[in-house]
């Protein structure tokens, strides 16, 4: 018998939402986040300037209409460039010009004017909204 662990409705509801988006079970979402939470500080600022350069991208997401729109977010230019669904390759100069075109894109006869720095969120498995790493070093 696998272990079990209890979890309150609210968060169950998220872990198989989150499942589902990803195409993966509950349990793989739950075992990503601990794998993710245990991963040792990164080495010495000996890191080559590709590492140095991947650093300051950040992955990101947004759920809308019931699509998931995966992203990478760079804290330098603050530009988005779109990696998942029918908009991967596009890149936006902001957070939200790239959510105006994800509403745009599912749902063309909604008003598209989208906060981005609240749409997108860290795919880092917290959950955090981007706004959270807006001003970061």
């Amino acid at each position: 018998m696998s272990p079990t662990i209890e979890v309150d409705e609210q968060t169950y509801r998220s872990i198989e939402f989150a499942a589902r988006m990803g195409g993966t079970t509950a349990g793989e979402v739950v075992a990503r986040l601990v794998r993710t939470a245990s991963v040792p500080p990164s080495a010495p600022a000996a890191a080559s300037k590709a590492g140095a350069e991947r650093e300051r991208k950040v992955d990101v997401y947004a759920d809308y209409e019931g699509h998931r729109t995966r992203g990478s977010y760079d804290q330098d230019t603050k530009r988005i460039d779109i990696t998942s669904g029918p908009l991967a390759g596009q890149s936006f100069k902001t957070p939200t010009g790239a959510a105006r075109a994800v509403v745009a894109h599912y749902k063309p006869d909604v008003n598209p004017n989208r906060n981005g720095w609240s749409f997108w969120l860290l795919d880092d498995g917290s959950g955090g909204v981007l706004q959270s790493i807006r001003h970061s070093a």
